[in-house]
């Protein structure tokens, strides 16, 4: 089984693992075709809030923002990581200028902020541009 979130709804949506390839998934609740490549999602608070406490893999969350150079410097290597972990990690894009509220209760004091979610609550978080080594070797054993 594996879990995808609906870039529409933002529901979560379970696919067999036996499903036809051949087929695009829909989202159960709005009908939308499903992005399974596991490419990271841009989310405001309001789906962040309901991503976190509906989500049954972990979820890594990036706070960024346009005008950060680290943060663009990153941005591929969550492309990369999200496509090899595509069914069992969800990862989120949370800019923190448009959420500066959200941010703030999330503590953040830099960016990129990278924050491990599981089971509803945070595990983990690093501060600062990570290369895909470096990222794949923090989540190794925190997701």
């Amino acid at each position: 089984m594996s879990i995808f979130r609906c870039r529409e709804c933002g529901r979560i949506n379970r696919i067999a693992a036996n499903s036809s390839e051949s087929r695009t998934p829909h989202c159960g609740h709005c009908k939308a075709d499903l992005d399974t490549s596991g490419a990271p999602q841009d989310v405001n608070a309001k789906a962040l809030r309901k991503a976190i406490a509906n989500s049954p893999v972990p979820i890594l969350l990036d706070i960024w923002a346009p005008w950060c150079g680290p943060c663009r410097m990153v941005a591929p290597v969550l492309e990369e990581v999200g496509k090899e972990r595509a069914s069992d990690l969800m990862i989120l894009k949370l800019n923190s200028d448009e959420n500066q509220q959200m941010s703030g209760s999330l503590k953040v004091s830099g960016i990129p902020t990278m924050i491990v979610f599981k089971g509803g609550k945070e595990s983990d978080r690093q501060s600062g541009a990570m290369n895909k080594s470096g990222l794949d070797s923090w989540l190794s054993s925190r997701v």
